[in-house]
């Protein structure tokens, strides 16, 4: 079996994983999970230079940080299948005194989570003081971060993409998943940001595109090529085209599936559409 094969494998049942933790407390956010689970299984399958015991302070490690924390069962669903906590686990989410919250938390002590993500907006300012931090430990590891397209309207964003550059955070590879949605419509009909690589760049950061942000091949090409990036004076961002739904026919290409759980049918629907590959939990 091709390592490819591997991954997609994996992410296959991750998106069986997200389907059946929504629907069975009919709660969640299974649209943006779904758009972004190549590139969880791609981060934590591929990239990630981690340690297998997990702990706080991850020096001699890659850190990843979630900032659009609404999409916890794909992240939940990748951590636990790539050893972090039990995979039966997953069938807790979201009930009475859980560890696996609605947005990640970091009381309960949950391996892989360092940072609460319920707010949007803050994660990129938490990543550059992990990315510093690095530096001033002597850590040649890099710092990873997932933001919305959606969650940049937040304006401590751009406050971060700024002091980012000024400092020349080079150790910093943000993410944004650009899937042009979010919970009241389409970006840009609910305030339109204009180029975002434009942006970026103005802000004097490196800006790569990966198109197919739902081809796992083409996000480890992307993922490398930012990581070649890093080191060189500034930040690097990848904005990742991803499709919100992806996977599952009738979730796709809709903000109507952010935060809406499928009932029994369309779970069944989704189910049949990605097969069992490394055992349901």
């Amino acid at each position: 079996m091709s390592n490819t094969q591997h991954l997609q494998d994996f992410t296959t049942q991750v998106r069986r994983d997200i389907l059946r933790m929504v629907h069975a407390v009919n709660s969640g956010h299974p649209g943006g999970s779904l758009g972004c689970a190549e590139f969880f299984t791609v981060l934590y399958q591929h990239l990630l230079k981690r340690n297998p015991e997990f702990d706080m302070d991850g020096k001699g490690e890659d850190l990843f940080f979630l900032s659009n924390g609404h999409i916890s069962p794909v992240y939940y669903s990748v951590l636990a299948r790539s050893g972090y906590f039990p995979v039966a686990e997953l069938a807790t989410f979201r009930k009475l005194n859980t560890r696996l919250q609605g947005h990640p938390t970091t009381h309960d002590h949950l391996p892989g989570v360092r940072i609460a993500s319920g707010s949007l907006g803050q994660g990129l300012s938490v990543a550059i003081g992990a990315a510093q931090a690095k530096k001033l430990n002597n850590d040649n590891h890099l710092v990873y971060s997932l933001h919305g397209d959606g969650e940049l309207q937040e304006g401590q964003n751009w406050e971060a993409i700024m002091y980012a550059s000024a400092k020349k955070v080079d150790n910093l590879i943000a993410t944004v998943d650009y899937n042009g949605q979010q919970i009241d419509g389409s970006t840009d009909e609910v305030l339109n940001m204009g180029n975002l690589k434009a942006k970026f760049e103005a802000f004097d950061w490196d800006v790569l595109e990966i198109k197919e942000g739902n081809n796992i091949e083409a996000i480890i090409a992307g993922m490398e090529d930012a990581k070649s990036r890093t080191g060189k004076g500034k930040p690097v961002c990848v904005l990742l085209h991803t499709v919100m739904g992806n996977g599952v026919d009738f979730m796709m290409h809709t903000h109507a599936w952010h935060g809406k759980a499928p009932n029994n049918d369309q779970l069944a629907i989704g189910l049949d559409q990605n097969a069992e590959t490394l055992g349901d939990y």
